[in-house]
C-alpha cells in the first residue's frame, strides 16, 4: 500500500516536472516571470500549479482581447498629429508641448493618444468632496451617463449611488454601468439585478466561465470612469463604496486622487469606455452619438493625452509614458503609489535620475491591504534608497493615489500603479497632463502629504528586524507574479 502511495506520488511530480518544463519552452512570458513560476511548482507541486491556474495563465494567446482593438474613425486625426507633429503643435499655446515632444509623440505614435489642449481640470483628493460633486452631477445628467468601475461595493455608499441611478433612469436617462467580476466579487448579484429592473443597463468585465469558481484573477479591468452626457468625466483611484469615504476601521482615513475633466479630451475618456462595452457584450455601437468628431474647441487651456493600457495593447503604454517622464525630469519627480512593484526598466530609470542628482521621491502606505505585496514594495524601496531616492509612508491612514509630477510641470495622474500587475496584466487608463498650474497643484498636494509621512531613511531602513528582511526576501522573489 505504501509502495502504490509513492507510485502516485512520483507520477504526480513527474507531471508537475513536465508542466514546468513545458512552461519554459512555450511561455512568452519575461524570464523574470517565468522562472519565478518554474520554481514555485517545483518547489511546491500542487499548490504551485493550481496558483498558477488562478494568477499565471497568459490568455494574450487565444487572442481573448482581440475585438478591443477598434480606433479606427479617430486614425485620421491620429496620422495628421503624428505625422507633422511640430507643426500640428504650433497652432497651440502650451509652451510646455515643444519641451515634451518626444513624450507626446510617444504616446501617440505607439498608443494612440490624440492631444488635446483646451481642457480643464479639477483635482479631488477626498472621498466625501468627490461624491458629493460626483453625484450632484450625475444628478443634472440629461443625456446619458456611463460608469466603468472595478469596485462597486453593496453598502451605505454604494446603496446611495444605487438609489441616485435609478431615480434618473426614471427620468429617462440612458445609463450604462461596467463593473469587474473579481472586483465585484463580494457584491451580491441582486444589486445588479436591480439596477437592471430599473432600466440601467449592466455588463461584467471578463466574467468567469464557471460560476463561483474566479480563476481569471489576472487581466482585470482596473479603470474607474465615468462620462456624463459627453461633457464631463471623471478618472482616477476612487472605486465605489464605504472604505473610500474612510469609512473603513483597519485603513482609516483613504487618501486617493481623481480628476473630473471637461474638455475635448473627455471624448476619448469615452471612447474607452465603449470599447470596453463593446469587448463586455460585444455589441456594435453607433459612435457618432457618443462621440462627435467635428467639435469645437472648448474654453479650457490644459494639454491632457488620455493613455490606456492593458493585455489588450502593444506596448504597456502607461509604463513607458512614465518612463519616458523620468527621464526628461531635470529637479525632480515625485511619486505617490500604493504599490511599488517595478519592472527593471522603471526601477533603473529611478535609480538613474537620483544618481544624476534629481530629486526623486516616492509615498507609499504605512497600511498594507494586501500583505505580501505590501513586504514586495518595502523590498524594492529599499533598492531605490541606496541609489539617493528619498521614500515615505504615509502615517495618516491608507495611500491609494497614482501620481507622478515631473519638474512642477507635467504630471499624470490615473488608475495605474507602480506595479507589473498595472503595468501589464490589468486595464488602466491615466491622464498625461501638460500644464504648470495643475502640476503645480498636485506637488502641493505632494508637500502636504509630506506632513503626515515618515521618511524611511537608509539608516531606519536597515535597522528592521530579521523577520521583515525574511519577508521582503521572500516576497521579492515572488513580485514578478504578484
Amino acid at each position: 500500500m505504501l509502495s502504490l502511495k509513492y507510485t502516485w506520488l512520483n507520477i504526480f511530480l513527474y507531471i508537475n516536472i513536465l508542466i514546468a518544463l513545458s512552461f519554459i519552452f512555450f511561455s512568452r512570458k519575461p524570464p523574470t516571470t517565468t522562472w519565478a513560476w518554474i520554481m514555485i511548482m517545483l518547489f511546491i507541486p500542487l499548490f504551485g500549479f493550481i496558483l498558477y491556474l488562478f494568477f499565471g495563465q497568459d490568455l494574450r494567446k487565444r487572442k481573448t482581447f482581440s475585438i478591443k482593438e477598434e480606433k479606427d474613425r479617430f486614425s485620421a486625426l491620429m496620422e495628421r498629429q503624428n505625422s507633422s507633429l511640430l507643426h500640428y503643435l504650433e497652432a497651440y499655446d502650451n509652451p510646455l508641448i515643444h519641451h515634451y515632444e518626444s513624450l507626446i509623440r510617444l504616446n501617440l505614435s505607439a498608443h494612440e493618444a490624440i492631444y488635446t489642449e483646451d481642457n480643464t481640470i479639477k483635482i479631488l483628493t477626498d472621498g466625501k468632496i468627490l461624491f458629493e460633486d460626483f453625484f450632484e452631477n450625475i444628478k443634472n445628467a440629461k443625456k446619458y451617463i456611463h460608469i466603468e468601475s472595478y469596485i462597486i461595493r453593496d453598502d451605505h455608499l454604494g446603496q446611495e449611488f444605487k438609489r441616485l441611478l435609478i431615480s434618473k433612469a426614471q427620468e429617462g436617462i440612458e445609463i450604462f454601468i461596467l463593473y469587474d467580476d473579481m472586483g465585484c466579487l463580494t457584491t451580491p448579484k441582486k444589486y445588479f439585478y436591480e439596477l437592471r429592473q430599473a432600466g440601467i443597463k449592466v455588463a461584467c468585465f471578463f466574467p468567469s466561465l464557471i460560476p463561483f469558481i474566479k480563476l481569471r484573477v489576472n487581466y482585470r479591468n482596473h479603470r474607474k470612469i465615468c462620462v456624463i452626457d459627453g461633457s464631463l468625466a471623471y478618472l482616477g483611484g476612487f472605486n465605489i463604496g464605504d472604505e473610500y469615504l474612510g469609512l473603513n476601521k483597519k485603513l482609516g482615513y483613504w487618501r486617493d486622487t481623481h480628476l473630473k475633466i471637461t474638455g475635448s479630451s473627455v471624448r476619448f475618456i469615452n471612447l474607452q469606455f465603449l470599447l470596453d462595452r463593446r469587448f463586455a457584450i460585444n455589441e456594435n455601437l453607433a459612435l457618432d452619438h457618443y462621440i462627435p468628431l467635428d467639435t469645437h474647441r472648448q474654453q479650457g487651456t490644459v494639454g491632457i493625452q488620455i493613455v490606456s493600457s492593458g493585455p489588450d495593447s502593444r506596448y504597456s503604454s502607461v509604463r513607458n509614458g512614465y518612463i519616458q517622464m523620468i527621464h526628461a525630469a531635470k529637479k525632480s519627480v515625485f511619486i505617490q503609489t500604493p504599490y511599488f512593484i517595478p519592472d527593471e526598466a522603471v526601477l533603473t530609470a529611478l535609480k538613474l535620475a537620483a544618481l544624476s542628482g534629481i530629486d526623486v521621491r516616492i509615498m507609499i502606505p504605512n497600511k498594507p491591504d494586501h500583505m505580501i505585496v505590501y513586504w514586495a514594495t518595502y523590498a524594492h524601496i529599499g533598492e531605490v534608497l541606496s541609489c539617493g531616492v528619498r521614500c515615505y509612508t504615509y502615517e495618516k491612514g491608507f495611500l491609494h493615489a497614482k501620481t507622478i509630477i515631473v519638474d512642477n510641470t507635467i504630471a499624470s495622474v490615473g488608475t495605474a500603479n507602480f506595479d507589473v500587475r498595472s503595468f501589464k496584466l490589468n486595464f488602466e487608463i491615466n491622464a498625461f497632463i501638460y500644464d504648470f498650474e495643475t502640476a503645480n497643484e498636485l506637488t502641493n498636494v505632494f508637500l502636504e502629504d509630506l506632513k503626515d509621512c515618515k521618511e524611511i531613511t537608509p539608516k531606519l531602513y536597515s535597522q528592521r528586524p530579521a523577520l521583515v528582511h525574511f519577508k521582503e526576501s521572500i516576497s521579492r522573489l515572488l513580485s514578478p507574479i504578484l
